[in-house]
């Protein structure tokens, strides 16, 4: 059988101040997972490589420049209609003061906090891997 599930590519970053907050961003109601919250990013176009990519959105959705990112986990997961790979970064150099440039509601929480946000079901592992290492 052939798998007619459509697979996006994703770059999200992991995005800390000198506090030890993360900052999050609540996925838009019409949105795929809407409601949610999650590590900002967006889709890795054709020819950009993932760190690319995150730079892009990050500018773009957020208006921050990354002075810093490495890579902190990848997970691939499969929903009921799409799948996706997740390249998750850790970012902990960046300009400008990151806020929602496409209206979407976005706060710095407390690490000791994330837990009592709803966050997609790919974002859990890298929940899971903030808390183990952070």
């Amino acid at each position: 059988m052939i798998n007619s599930r459509k697979e996006i590519h994703v770059a999200a970053g992991v995005i800390l101040d000198n506090s030890g907050n993360v900052f999050l961003a609540k996925r838009l109601t019409g949105a795929h997972q809407g409601g949610l919250w999650e590590f900002p990013g967006g889709k890795v176009e054709s020819g950009e490589s993932a760190k690319q990519a995150l730079e892009r959105e990050l500018d773009e959705e957020l208006g921050i420049k990354i002075a810093d990112a490495e890579p902190f986990i990848k997970i691939p997961f499969s929903y009921p209609d799409k799948s996706v790979l997740l390249d998750v970064f850790k970012v902990t150099k960046f300009s400008g003061d990151p806020y929602g440039k496409e209206g979407q509601e976005t706060a710095w929480v407390a690490l000791k906090d994330l837990s009592k946000l709803q966050f997609p079901e790919a974002n859990l592992p890298i929940l899971e891997k903030i808390v183990a290492q952070l």
